[in-house]
Parts: structure tokens; C-alpha cells; sequence
């Protein structure tokens, strides 16, 4: 029996041939471009498989947080929402992710990270290279943002969620608020806010002249304040308070965020 030539045997094998190679190309050249297209698709699986997944429900304060430094970044996320008027949250299989039942929490590659600040300080440092840069330059310029970003976790946010959880969320909810709690609060975070007013009026923005994420961490909960608790004068009666958020709410990427959430999205591609 007459061994097939390799030409025959080439023939006899099945063939593989991706939709962007010609079955008609041949030899080093093609081998190479097939190598090249292969590659850029495997790459591409690859980034499609890694996209950050966001879980939490997009109406919720601390998920904005998260997605509106992915979007100032560039970088894709999926939002996996969570039930949270259903306390979904609460379950014994989500308090396995985020043993407070608390969102968000996130899944990026093999790390899986909650709390919404430490997520963004993980965010901003991975993906420095993208966007704006969201830390600062210099160590000094990194502790004064860090400085800030403590400042909105301890004296400004203890008294935001109250405010945006009496006067939005219970509402909507058809729930009673409690009325004392949240006019105690407004007054605790003027005072915060009077503060706010001499920093802003040495510097642009919280921790310098560049927006950082001292300044992204204020915007969810203020923008609740503001437009949906009628409180718009805490800010309208400090003229540096003022421009300060008129600013870091003109920015595009939390347009984008909230464009976002008010059109229900569950994929972001920037």
C-alpha cells in the first residue's frame, strides 16, 4: 500500500479554520497572521472573562461609589445586582462574600474585595495607567487625599446616610422616617460642610488642585441630598462648597454613571 504523500495526509486531517482566515492561505506567511488573529482572540476571551463584576444594587450610595471609578477609569465592569429590598443581602450565601451584608462587594479575577473605599483605593492603584489619576503624584500628595478620604468616611457620611436614608429611602419604601434623626443630622453636617467651605476655598478640589477620589467618594450620597431630600441649601448657601459640586458632578464619567442607573444598565464598556 502506496504511504499518502504529506500533502494527502494534510488533506485527511480535519480542518480548523477561524472565520477571518481564508481556507485558501497557506504556508509561513499564513501561519504567522493565524498565529497573530489566534492570539488577539485568546486575548480577547481572556479580557472578556475579566471584566470586573460589581455586586449590589445600582440605586444604592456605595455601588455608585465603585462604578463611578471604574467609568472614570475606562474600565468595564458587569453590575450583578442585588436584591437588597428583599434582603438578599442577608442571605447565608451572599454574608459567604461580604460577611456584613453590605454592598457592594466586587470580583475581579481571583480577588474578591468589599467595603466601597477600600475598593476604589484597589481600583485606582491597579489601574493608574487609565483615566485621571485618582491618588495623587507624591507621598504628601497621597496622604492629603487619604486625609480626605478619611474625613468623608468619619465626620461627613456618618450624618449624609442618615439624611438620605430618612428623607429617600424610607419614603419611597412607604415606610415613617424619623424626623428628629434626620434634622439632627442635617445640622451635624452643615457644620461638617462649614468646614468643607474654608478647605475649598484654598484649594479647587478636597485634597488639592486635582480631582481625586477624596472628592468621588462625597458625590453619591450629596447628589440624594440635594435632589431628592430637598436640601439643595446646605450647598447654595457656601459659594466654595458650591462650585466644588457643580464641578465634580459636571464631570463626564458620573454622567455616565448616572445615565447608568436611571436607564437600568447592567454592562458598562467604556
Amino acid at each position: 500500500m502506496r504511504k499518502p504523500t504529506t500533502s494527502s495526509s494534510l488533506q485527511m486531517m480535519p480542518r480548523f479554520h477561524p472565520p477571518y482566515i481564508s481556507p485558501s492561505d497557506t504556508g509561513t506567511t499564513c501561519f504567522k497572521e493565524t498565529t497573530r488573529r489566534l492570539g488577539y482572540l485568546w486575548h480577547s476571551l481572556g479580557n472578556e472573562k475579566m471584566v470586573v463584576k460589581v455586586y449590589g444594587k445600582a440605586q444604592a450610595v456605595c455601588p455608585q461609589r465603585v462604578m463611578h471609578c471604574l467609568v472614570e477609569k475606562g474600565v468595564p465592569f458587569e453590575l450583578v445586582h442585588v436584591d437588597i429590598d428583599n434582603m438578599e443581602h442577608k442571605r447565608p450565601e451572599f454574608l459567604q462574600k461580604q460577611p456584613f451584608g453590605q454592598v457592594p462587594y466586587i470580583v475581579d479575577g481571583d480577588l474578591e474585595l468589599f467595603e466601597s473605599r477600600a475598593i476604589v483605593r484597589y481600583l485606582a492603584e491597579k489601574y493608574a495607567d487609565r483615566g485621571p489619576n485618582l491618588l495623587g503624584q507624591t507621598p504628601e500628595e497621597r496622604a492629603k487625599v487619604d486625609q480626605w478620604l478619611d474625613v468623608e468616611a468619619i465626620n461627613y457620611n456618618p450624618w449624609a446616610f442618615p439624611i438620605v436614608f430618612n428623607l429617600f429611602v424610607l419614603p419611597i419604601r412607604g415606610l415613617p422616617a424619623n424626623e428628629d434623626d434626620a434634622s439632627a443630622a442635617v445640622d451635624k453636617l452643615n457644620k461638617v460642610l462649614e468646614v468643607y467651605e474654608k478647605q475649598l476655598s484654598k484649594t479647587k478640589y478636597l485634597a488639592g488642585d486635582e480631582f481625586t477620589l477624596a472628592d468621588l467618594t462625597h458625590i453619591p450620597a450629596t447628589r440624594y441630598i440635594v435632589e431628592n431630600c430637598g436640601l439643595s441649601r446646605l450647598l447654595d448657601d457656601k459659594k466654595h462648597v458650591k462650585a466644588w459640586w457643580e464641578d465634580i458632578t459636571g464631570r463626564p464619567a458620573w454622567k455616565k454613571v448616572v445615565s447608568f442607573v436611571e436607564t437600568g444598565g447592567s454592562n458598562y464598556s467604556p
